[in-house]
Parts: structure tokens; sequence; C-alpha cells
């Protein structure tokens, strides 16, 4: 099951012999200060190792290397401070022998002008170009600061640390991850395709399980056992249930929960597509919607009619704003505007995303085919206005490639008469983005997060898992 868990840095100080030690000693004495008072956890050579304390020389690169490689499972990402122009050979085999393969976040200080004299000057401002250059001949991709130099101990320092962090949890989410595919995806959605090989070359993993072996478990459960209890009580406190609905509807609802939580559990699955209609209708008697919305709350992204590439998506959302998110059709023009858009779904958004008070029902156009009272289960409510991030990925298998799409608008007050969940979004130049889906073969379905998401996951996806990305603005 997902968790998101403190970030531990492998920390390099360079320096180099030519210029103070005085300075790397400080800059190294400052690092730990900051990363102390954030609460990251970090891994750093011990200042006994080496002569100053920090990493100059090859030798010193070695025994940091071996440090970082003894940590391998703790580290998330290495980040490079440069408070003197730096020894950058030291520095890229540290990073080069330790392979790691983990985001790597590149500072250097500033210069102060009436202090660069052969005893004060630092030129970390030309040595950060010079461990860049090392580190693009080596294959290892980086990431720059805000500003080419500023101070260690600055703003801009700390916001940079918060955005690779970011990065850094993405990168490692994704490489790691466990997609459950629950249930067969529904025939007539040939759209929800997905290359699990492709998806395992990114390290992200595909577990199947039948929809008969959850609908199995669901009716073995005791109605009076514990946990068949406290997720009632669970449901009937996560947002109003018309008075028509049944209490025999909503265990029932209750069992498929524990059932799938319980798989979810035991296969460590991080995000989820699960087989919303029709098999569970007919074969078990209620949505899947609540449980999905629900597991959705506790940043388990499940995505509708076993939506893989979807679930990867959500999932991408979420690790950058470690917030729910939400999977949405493009699914209607707003008038003549046409920079707005109507997303909706029926619908298994986390209750946290909508921001108000919602309502858990039956679905109402399957409910029209499939009968009310086999579809108990779907969240209902209108999403509060807000920025957003989208974002969605592709296996594309014509081109052996994963590809991506990326942006930034904001769900807007607009009114609209149409039954589930509704979110009416306003996308700049929307028609120029349709007409990029249209044309490269992207589906209907979009993962939507809350807030503005979009530069941690592009510096993610493409810089460091190199997947096809369109950043559309």
């Amino acid at each position: 099951m997902n968790h998101i868990k403190k970030t531990t840095f492998g920390l390099i100080v360079g320096t180099r012999n030519i210029f103070s030690s005085k300075l790397a000693e400080e800059a190294r004495e400052t690092l730990l200060k900051i990363m102390d008072r954030i609460g990251y956890d970090y891994v750093i050579l011990p200042s006994s190792e080496t002569p100053t304390g920090n990493i100059e020389t090859v030798a010193d690169a070695h025994k940091c290397a071996r440090l970082f490689s003894k940590n391998r499972d703790k580290i998330d990402g290495i980040i490079v401070v440069l408070p003197n122009f730096g020894d950058e050979l030291g520095i890229v085999n540290a990073i080069n022998m330790a392979k790691l393969d983990v985001p790597v976040l590149v500072q250097a200080c500033d210069d102060d002008n009436d202090k660069v004299d052969v005893y004060n000057r630092r030129d970390a401002f030309c040595g950060k170009l010079s461990v860049c250059n090392n580190l693009y001949q080596y294959g290892i991709p980086f990431t720059d600061t805000t500003w080419h130099t500023y101070p260690l101990g600055s703003n801009e320092f700390e916001s940079d640390l918060q955005f690779f962090d970011k990065v850094c949890r993405v990168v490692k989410g994704l490489t790691n991850a466990r997609i459950g595919a629950v249930g067969a995806r529904p025939a007539a959605f040939q759209t929800m395709r997905a290359s699990e090989k492709l998806l395992q070359a990114s390290g992200i993993t595909v577990v199947t399980v039948d929809l008969s072996e959850i609908f199995s478990a669901a009716r073995k459960l005791d109605d009076k056992a514990s946990e068949v209890v406290t997720k009632v009580s669970e449901i009937k406190n996560y947002g109003k249930i018309p008075a028509q609905i049944k209490d025999e509807k909503i265990i029932h609802q209750a069992r498929f929960g524990v059932a799938l939580e319980n798989w979810l559990s035991a296969n460590e699955i991080n995000a989820a597509a699960v087989q919303c209609w029709e098999s569970i209708q007919k074969n078990y008697g209620c949505a899947s919607c609540l449980t999905m919305s629900m597991l959705g709350e506790k940043l388990i992204p499940c995505a509708c009619e076993v939506d893989i590439a979807g679930a990867v998506s959500m999932y991408t959302l979420m690790l950058a704003s470690g917030q729910p998110s939400a999977l949405l059709d493009w699914n209607n023009n707003f008038g003549t505007d046409r920079n707005k858009v109507v997303c909706t779904h029926c619908s298994n958004y986390p209750k946290s995303f909508f921001k108000n008070d919602i309502e858990i029902s039956t679905l109402d156009i399957l409910g029209t085919v499939l009968g009310h009272d086999d579809t108990f289960g779907a969240i209902k409510g209108k999403v509060t206005a807000g920025d957003l991030t989208y974002f969605r990925i592709s296996t594309d298998d014509v081109n052996g490639m994963i590809k991506s799409y990326l942006g930034e608008g904001s769900i807007t007050d607009d009114p609209y008469a149409m039954d589930g969940g509704i979110a009416v979004c306003e996308i700049p130049d929307l028609q120029t983005l349709m007409k990029f889906i249209c044309k490269n073969g992207f589906e209907h379905h979009v993962a939507m997060g809350r807030g503005h998401v979009a530069g941690i996951i592009e510096e993610a996806v493409d810089n460091y898992l190199g997947w096809g990305l369109y950043r559309h603005k």
C-alpha cells in the first residue's frame, strides 16, 4: 500500500585545494543545519574521512561511493554543493561509482564582490559549469537550481530543496511502482489498452487479479466482522447517503471494499485500475466507485475501466503533490468558450478532491441500464474551483515508447446541469491541446490533481525517466 516517507539525500560538498578549505567546512556545517531544520534524512561521509571533511580527490570519491552504495536502499537523491570551484572529478566519480541512479541536484554559492581576494574567493560560478559538463559526459542527468549561484542559507535554496524532494519522490515512486489491474478491461474500451512490457522497462510492474477472486473474498466476509463494521462506519461518515438506500446495500458495498483493500495490501499495490462495469454490477450488485474514491483518499489512486496508464498518471500526480488525484473524461464543450471544457466521471473522485460536500448514491447513466438496485456506490458533487494540473501517459507500442502530455489550468465556478462528478475546467489554448491529443492517439481519460505541480512532473518524467513529453503552455 502507498505511503510517502521522509526523503533521504546523499550529500556531497565539493572543494579544491587551491581555494580556502574554510569555505567548504562552513558550507558543510550550514548544509547539515538546513537538513536537520527542514527534517530531511541524509547520508554524508564523516568529516574525519577526508582532509577537509569534503570531497576533492578520487580517493575521497571512492570513500563516498562506498558509503552511498552501502545506503542505496535509503538514498532518494544526491545533493552536490559547491562552496568554491570544487574538484569536478572527485564529485563525478563519487556519483558514477556509487551507481545509485537517482536524481542529482547541483548548487553553487555566490561570491561576494568585496571578498574576491585569493583567500576568500569561491569561483563556484565557474566550477559549477565544470561539474555539470562532467555529469553530461558521464550520462548522469541532473537538476539545476533556480539561479546559477546563490547563498546556501537562502530562501531560494530551501525552495529548490522542496522542489527536488518532490522530483525524487516521483522518480522513486514510479520506478518502483506496483499497479493493480483488477478485472478484465471492458471489451468496449479498446482505448484502455496498455503495454505492460513498456511500463516494466521503466520499473512499473502490473499485478493482475480476476474480479471473481475479489467477489469470492467479499462474499465470505461476515456482515458482523469487525473490518466490515468499521468499513460501514467509514462509508456513512464519508458523504451524505439518501434515505432510500437500504443498510444492506451499504454493507454489501463495505464487504467489497474490504476485500479489494485486503488484496491491494497483500500485493503491495500503489495504484489500481479497476473493471468498474458491467461485471461488478451484474455479478456482485454494487458500483465500485465509492471503494475507489475512498482508496484514492488514502493516497492509493484508482482508475476506471482498467485504465492502467491512467492509474500511473494518477499516481504520478499524487506523488508530485502529496494529495489525492482523480481520473476524468475530457467530456463536453462548454458552450462556445473554446478554452473551457467540462470534465466528468460518474464518479470515483476522492472526497478531498471535491473540497465540498458529496452524495453517495447510485450510478446515473449506468443505473438506467443496469438498474439502480445494483449500482449503489457513486460519488456525486461539483468540484470546487481552484488550480489544477493535468497529466496523461500512454504506452505507444508502435513507436516502442511511453509518451505523455502535461499542463496546468483551473477549475471554475461555472454551473453545469449534469449528474455525477462535474469539473468545468479552463485550459489556456485548449483547442491546440485537443488537436495534439487527437493527432497523437491519446485516450479520452485524463488524470488531474489540485494545485500546480507541472514543473515537478516535467523534471521527473522528461529529465530522469526519459518519457516522451509534451508540456502544454
